[in-house]
């Protein structure tokens, strides 16, 4: 789960130190435009029917998983709503949610012909490999694991799905035998868990899964309007923290115009000492398309309150078609579930030969 930025290892040096060790498979994303990509192997990635994306999602993972679909032979993105229900959904409101993930993810240009798109609940080999996995991860390492200590420790409890999510997470990869994976930085150790199971299970029964690839884009971080050392968030309960890629043009001005920056009136990029700003500057980056150094200098002369309006007419005109593409596919509810069940199809065709060597090797059949 990429910012136009020119491929660089100097933005997340640490990071790349910290995942410097045998058993962790690292590559690093490309530019959109970038050709140069392998073109072997198989990607694989999901997202939760959470609705709509935000701008966030968007410059972070989506335009990253287009730009895959033309450097690799073989693409899967699966909306994950077996993922979904590790927190309480309304049932009405979670079949919408999930048209609406297919309708803004066709919109932002990912395409059927090229990627397999589906519905993660309809290939029912996701929970059976689960459990398979499940019966070779220890609990030890589940608890270390992100996604259980944070939502764990905001609710003080949690479900038996919720600690076992990252588990379901790496049958969705290897069902697959997928190679690379685009994740965040944040994703990276449920990644390292599928790698684990990969060799756990070739080791027990002999060899199947590849152990898959952490494909890291350049992107930095899209932050919070309001709170610039936080992500961009549907959760921020402040409405003016967020951009949706539906939000209309009036709306975007108003968030951007509200932004939080600082008292100096100068545009300068410093994430340390003017995260507000910053924030800005990575975003105007992105979706003009430019590097930092280019927005900056696009800024000259220009106080923070006219940047702020060069900032949102950037972002209206990189999100308007989106809008625009959303709201007539959601009008064509049968197209998009004629494109998911399609998907499915084409999914299943992949994972149920590699199910039937999974229940081979444990000694099902």
């Amino acid at each position: 789960m990429a910012l136009p930025m020119r491929n660089n290892l100097k933005h997340f040096p640490r990071f790349i130190q910290k995942l410097n060790s045998p058993k962790r498979l690292l590559c690093v994303g490309l530019r959109p435009e970038n050709k140069e990509a392998p073109r072997s192997g198989r990607v694989f990635s999901g997202i939760q029917p959470t609705g709509v994306p935000h701008l966030g999602n968007y410059l972070g993972a989506l335009e990253n998983w287009v730009s895959l679909q033309d450097q690799y032979p073989s693409v899967l993105y699966s909306i994950v709503d077996l993922h979904s229900i590790t927190q309480p959904q309304d049932p009405t409101q979670l079949k919408s949610n999930i048209l609406d993930m297919a309708a803004s993810l066709l919109a932002c240009g990912i395409n059927p012909e090229k990627a397999i798109l589906f519905q993660q609940s309809q290939v029912s080999e996701h929970a059976e490999l689960s459990w398979i996995l499940g019966c070779l991860t220890s609990m030890p390492r589940l608890r270390h694991l992100p996604q259980w200590k944070m939502k764990s420790k905001v609710k003080n409890e949690g479900s038996v799905g919720l600690y076992t999510y990252p588990v379901l997470q790496a049958a969705d990869i290897l069902l697959y035998k997928s190679t690379h994976v685009p994740v965040g930085e944040d994703q990276v150790q449920h990644l390292e868990l599928a790698q684990d199971l990969a060799r756990i299970f070739n080791n027990r029964y002999g060899e199947l899964f590849p152990e898959p690839c952490a494909l890291l884009s350049s992107t930095r971080k899209v932050k919070s309007l309001r709170d610039p050392s936080a992500k961009m968030s549907k959760s921020d309960p402040q409405t003016m923290a967020t951009v949706s890629v539906t939000d209309t043009p009036d709306d975007i001005a108003l968030k951007i115009r509200r932004a939080v920056t600082d008292f100096t009136s100068e545009v300068t990029f410093d994430p340390e000492t003017r995260p507000g700003v910053s924030n800005l500057v990575n975003i105007h980056a992105a979706v003009a398309m430019i590097s930092v150094q280019e927005a900056v200098s696009q800024a000259r002369g220009l106080d923070t309150g006219a940047y702020k309006k060069l900032v949102s007419d950037a972002v209206i005109q990189r999100l308007t078609p989106i809008r625009e593409e959303i709201e007539r596919l959601r009008s064509d509810r049968a197209h998009l579930e004629r494109v998911l069940a399609q998907g499915t199809c084409r999914a299943r065709e992949l994972a149920a030969p590699v199910l039937t060597e999974v229940r081979q090797k444990v000694g099902f059949c």
